[in-house]
């Protein structure tokens, strides 16, 4: 499901490290998943990828504001 903006503010800093990191390791396994034809939810593949896009806004906001 892909996460809403807003209730991605509310996380914490580290939280949201963590979402990220494991999002990062489930765009890995479903790259892995795809190179060896295996993969059943392609759009997948996109949501996780913007799922991410989105943490690394907020993680860029957060820096412009410090």
């Amino acid at each position: 499901m892909p996460e809403h903006i807003d209730e991605l503010r509310k996380l914490s800093e580290a939280e949201r490290t963590k979402r990220l990191r494991d999002l990062r390791r489930e765009l890995y396994e479903l790259r892995f998943q795809k190179m060896t034809g295996k993969l059943e939810k392609y759009s997948r593949v996109r949501q996780v990828r913007r799922d991410i896009a989105r943490l690394l806004t907020l993680a860029r906001e957060q820096e412009l504001e410090d």
